[in-house]
């Protein structure tokens, strides 16, 4: 009864931090209280869950250093004109029967590169909403497939923060995960494209604004260097260079270009890494700016409350009833299901993608030990799942935040196919992947 109060606490904090328009840290905190204090009375010590959870931090450390690196990253690419010339080049491939086509696999792109759904949204898709209001084309539509492009590179992104949360929360490497979400997503994103291929027809673009390319042009050079950045970013992991490594290196260039290229001084630069790009006396000001250090400090500091939950669940047993039920869950539907199921439970009552995802591992990975499921599977599952579900939800942060972005209702969710064809597709071919998994350690068994 005492774990029931305490979780309908917590909820009401959620849901009173969002409607009053507050950081969720408020909520967090007020969880972490509850939670902690809940832990005493059923007979943990105050120093016994408090050394549980800051062990629970440390094993989230290397996320925490990969989000603060990513949200360098976001600022200087904004100033080194990296994403100026892929909007550019992209504008250029628009053609009117081409536009939602070319909107889908350039949001995609660079959602990729950066590991940012917030971000490629409040940037390069405002200005291709901008573009579909003047075009005549359907803004819920064009909405609905910024969505899915936004959120492909936020679910198999190297430098996606999810991402590299739901390796270092099941102890698994991201490389490897990304590879089979790569695998996994290859049918639904196929889909996707045949079905904005013939949306794009059906909806094309009657003029492209050239002003916009102009302006593109004034602001910055658009020497192709600026393309340097998302290169070293795109081919680094290919040759297993580590994330961080990966994400220096791309940072250092863009440092560079920054500096030699786009004319910015050291001040302007040190300004873009630590608190984002904003020039508002700029034509494109308001739209590319943002990004830098302390834009991901709310979301390091609710990782690491959230870690310091699972640590206190972990010491006090709380949970360990739903895992029995969870387990029994599992053997009698399957794993996934029973993930997707969860998924959309914690997504609509948490609101928020960091919090659904912790609670996931939490509720979910002693009943995959206990049914046979490898760590692998569990983040593959967490990535086709909880990742996209919980910012499907209308009334969750990630649905929520876009849409703000880019001034629609509701109604573009049901044009953002790729979010739900993905959970779709592998709810039916998980078996396929299962069976290719044991085949190849089979093929390498009789190897050895």
């Amino acid at each position: 009864m005492d774990l029931l109060i305490a979780f309908l606490i917590f909820i009401i904090s959620v849901v009173g931090v969002l409607i009053l328009d507050q950081s969720l840290i408020i909520a967090m905190l007020i969880g972490l209280v509850v939670f902690w204090y809940t832990g005493m009375r059923r007979g943990g010590s105050f120093h016994a869950i408090g050394k549980a959870a800051m062990a629970s931090v440390r094993d989230s450390l290397i996320v925490i250093k990969v989000m603060l690196i990513i949200g360098l990253l976001t600022g200087i690419w904004r100033t080194s004109g990296t994403i100026t010339i892929s909007i550019y080049y992209g504008l250029m491939a628009i053609r009117p029967q081409l536009f939602l086509i070319v909107t889908f696999l350039l949001c995609c792109l660079l959602s990729y590169a950066l590991g940012t759904s917030f971000g490629v949204a409040a940037t390069v898709g405002v200005i291709f909403m901008a573009l579909a209001r003047s075009g005549g084309v359907d803004p819920l539509v064009t909405a609905g497939t910024i969505f899915s492009g936004v959120y492909f590179g936020d679910r198999c992104s190297p430098v996606s923060s999810s991402a590299n949360m739901v390796a270092g929360i099941t102890g698994t490497k991201i490389y490897d995960n990304v590879k089979w979400m790569m695998k996994t997503g290859a049918v639904p994103f196929l889909l996707t494209l045949g079905i904005y291929s013939f949306l794009s027809f059906r909806h094309p673009l009657s003029a492209v604004d050239e002003s916009l390319r102009s302006a593109l042009s004034t602001d910055f050079s658009l020497s192709l260097w600026s393309f340097l950045p998302a290169v070293l970013m795109l081919l680094l992991p290919l040759f297993k260079v580590s994330v961080i490594r990966s994400i220096t290196a791309s940072i250092v260039s863009a440092v560079l270009v920054s500096y030699f290229v786009q004319g910015a001084g050291a001040k302007e630069i040190l300004t873009s890494l630590l608190i984002g790009y904003d020039h508002p006396e700029s034509a494109l000001g308001t739209l590319l700016k943002g990004g830098g250090l302390t834009s991901m400090l709310e979301v390091v500091i609710l990782l690491i409350i959230s870690s310091m939950y699972s640590g206190i669940f972990r010491e006090t047993k709380m949970l360990d009833q739903m895992h029995e039920k969870l387990a029994g869950f599992c053997k009698r539907f399957g794993r996934f299901h029973t993930m997707t199921l969860t998924s959309i439970v914690v997504g609509g009552l948490f609101c928020n993608q960091t919090i659904s995802i912790l609670m996931c591992r939490d509720l979910l990975q002693e009943a995959y030990e206990r049914t046979g499921g490898t760590s692998q599977e569990f983040a593959i599952d967490m990535e086709n799942s909880v990742i996209l579900i919980c910012c499907f939800i209308p009334w969750a942060v990630g649905a929520m935040v876009p849409r703000q972005f880019l001034g629609v209702g509701v109604g573009c969710m049901v044009y953002a196919v790729y979010m739900y064809l993905v959970p779709l597709t592998y709810w039916f071919l998980k078996p396929v992947f299962a069976a290719f998994r044991s085949d190849r350690r089979a093929h390498v068994q009789q190897g050895n």
